[in-house]
């Protein structure tokens, strides 16, 4: 197979500009690309289900400083908000500019390097990766607190979860939106619904959830430190991953992609801002104390619905949610890696695409690498959870940081301001990723710390053999002239047979001579056999010499091997080709019953030669005579 090492041509368009309007003609593969409600749903689910332990994640924090600390949820809250709105409007901005996707990848490896883009790249692929497993963790947990006697199947449970998302995903990103459109419906549905009835209550109408449970909450704080708040915001940033997967999928959306990719951006950061500030004011308004084994978002349905229906309702939409939360990496991830597989940084077959416009290579590599992650770990949540959300940290910053060379560069209309609120951005989750580092690397953050240079490292030793190959292909130079060479073709023979017939006649007609090989044994009862072959080649006369090689220790491949490469030793101009006849049998099993002469032989000549390998298959089907 040809390696391409070159880039497909498209048209250019500058940074920021639009694209052509939709005339309404579809591509023949738009049909398996997404709409903007689709790819909220396929997109969005990883942000989504945050909501369900990002707020808990601040609240976590704060309670050590007692109900004093409690008092800060809110305005932590809205710091992060803020943040999310600076993240939703610079990822517009880097949709309209890169429509062909990668986030941050594509904006570093334009204003920051080659290094820098990488470093983005590495972290992406780390937080899909682990978002998947966290994903499906979280959510078979859920399951095994209302069901406890499946707690020590949750393994397995994990990976029938992971199966059946990879099996959606494989038929296609407009397949798993659309199996996926209910879930996050009712989810958010559910939420926001909880936080509508939730503000008409003038206290919890039910606390039957955290009845009995020991309180998480410290006590004698009266101050709250800067840190402690640092420490809360860069905790509930963790409700902020995903929202950079639709940048990153931005050639998943149909035409025009980019507008259909900015509706999408918006619309999650708006959704995400009111779940987040409305639990957030519920846990004010009812005064929530975070207790252990209970989530606060079941509290929050508690007191809002009361322990009836609906509140188990709540339950069921998160607890599938999170599950299936898993979704946005396997939408993000693969168009990602289409990417770095062009760009020379990974193998070409990640830039492949299946009749559904699929990476299908992509996602059955993030599926194999996150079921080995569920098997390490146990399908433990808090093994997980401590290397989550840093590697999404390190790639807002970047882009973030990019986002400001790209003004300074571009120069629109009223550029300083966009420059500076992406600058404000980058400032913010930087110092989060660096809180969150700090804070956890004992947890298992390090091994994030370690893992992302590692990675980077395995970038640059693909690029550098492509480099190689690209090198020893000359690509890029006018090849000299071809021109016509003495060809030999060897054919390796066993018996006399309709088979090798049409072998022959396949050779002679490929190449100017053909040589048939034959390979004996010393042995007597073989000695008997390489007899009878030759005795009815020379009543046969095919009009081409048998050759005998012989072999003391029963070896196929390397006798042929060796033949081939005296040939070409001694015919330095000619073009040696080895033609392996086959047969195929029409039905599976009986191919199994071959005994893989063909595969020995061709394995061999591989390694050992430069010359041509033709395998020559003859179909035995039903009906042939």
């Amino acid at each position: 197979m040809a390696i391409h090492m070159g880039k497909p041509t498209a048209a250019v368009r500058g940074p920021g500009q639009e694209e052509p309007p939709d005339t309404g003609a579809r591509g023949a593969g738009d049909r398996h690309r997404l709409t903007a409600p689709q790819g909220l749903a396929a997109l969005s689910l990883d942000a989504m289900a945050s909501v369900a332990y990002g707020p808990e994640s601040i609240v976590l924090v704060l309670a050590a400083a007692g109900a004093y600390g409690m008092g800060f949820t809110l305005p932590v809250t809205l710091a992060i908000t803020a943040l999310l709105a600076v993240l939703v409007a610079s990822y517009r901005q880097v949709i309209a500019a890169f429509p062909d996707g990668g986030g941050s990848y594509a904006v570093a490896k334009k204003h920051l390097g080659r290094r820098t883009s990488l470093m983005a790249a590495a972290s992406l692929i780390l937080d899909y990766v682990l978002n998947v497993a966290v994903s499906v963790t979280v959510g078979v947990a859920a399951l095994t607190s209302a069901f406890p006697g499946l707690h020590g199947e949750r393994v397995w449970i994990c990976l029938a979860v992971l199966v059946l998302v990879t099996a959606v995903n494989l038929r296609g990103v407009v397949d798993s939106a659309k199996a996926f459109l209910a879930p996050t419906a009712l989810f958010v549905g559910a939420v926001l619904a909880m936080i509508a009835v939730g503000l008409f209550r003038d206290g919890p109408v039910s606390t039957a959830s955290a009845a009995g449970h020991p309180s998480a909450l410290g006590e004698g704080a009266t101050t709250v430190g800067v840190l402690l708040l640092l420490k809360a915001f860069a905790a509930g940033c963790s409700a902020l991953t995903g929202v950079e997967a639709v940048a990153n999928a931005v050639p998943s959306f149909r035409a025009p992609a980019a507008r259909r990719a900015q509706r999408t951006e918006v619309a999650l950061g708006v959704l995400l801002a009111v779940m987040l500030i409305g639990l957030s004011v519920l846990i004010g308004r009812f005064h929530l104390q975070p207790v252990e084994g209970v989530t606060v978002l079941a509290q929050l349905a508690d007191a809002s619905f009361g322990h009836n229906a609906a509140f188990y309702v709540v339950q069921f939409a998160t607890m599938v949610l999170l599950a299936l939360a898993a979704n946005t990496s396997f939408a993000g991830l693969p168009v990602l890696m289409g990417l770095l597989a062009r760009d020379n940084h990974l193998p070409h077959v990640f830039a492949l695409k299946a009749d559904r416009q699929v990476h299908r290579h992509g996602v059955i590599w993030l599926a194999l690498v996150s079921a080995v992650l569920l098997v390490l770990s146990g399908g433990d949540t808090n093994t997980l959870v401590p290397l989550f959300a840093i590697g999404v940290f390190v790639g807002f910053t970047i882009c973030q940081v990019g986002m400001v060379l790209h003004w300074r560069g571009e120069r629109p209309r009223r550029w300083r301001g966009r420059a500076v609120l992406n600058g404000f951005g980058a400032l913010l989750t930087g110092v989060a990723a660096v809180v969150v580092t700090a804070t956890k690397f004992t947890e298992g953050a390090w091994l994030i710390v370690l893992a992302l240079p590692l990675i980077v490292l395995g970038f640059g030793r693909v690029h550098r053999a492509y480099a190689e190959i690209g090198e020893r292909l000359e690509l890029g130079r006018v090849p000299q002239p071809p021109h016509r060479a003495r060809s030999l073709v060897v054919v390796p023979v066993s018996g006399l047979s309709k088979l090798t017939c049409r072998a022959l006649t396949a050779a002679r007609s490929l190449g100017d001579e053909v040589l048939a090989v034959t390979v004996t044994h010393p042995a007597p009862e073989d000695r008997e056999t390489a007899e009878a072959l030759r005795r009815d080649w020379e009543l046969w006369n095919p009009g081409v010499e048998l050759t005998e090689l012989s072999s003391d220790t029963r070896s196929l491949g390397r006798p042929l091997s060796g033949y081939v490469r005296e040939l070409a030793r001694t015919h330095p101009d000619a073009q040696v080709t080895v033609l392996i006849p086959e047969t195929e049998p029409a039905r599976l099993w009986q191919r199994m019953l071959q005994n893989q002469r063909g595969s020995v032989v061709a394995h061999a000549v591989r390694r050992d030669t430069d010359a041509v390998i033709c395998r020559l298959r003859f179909r035995i089907t039903d009906d042939a005579r």
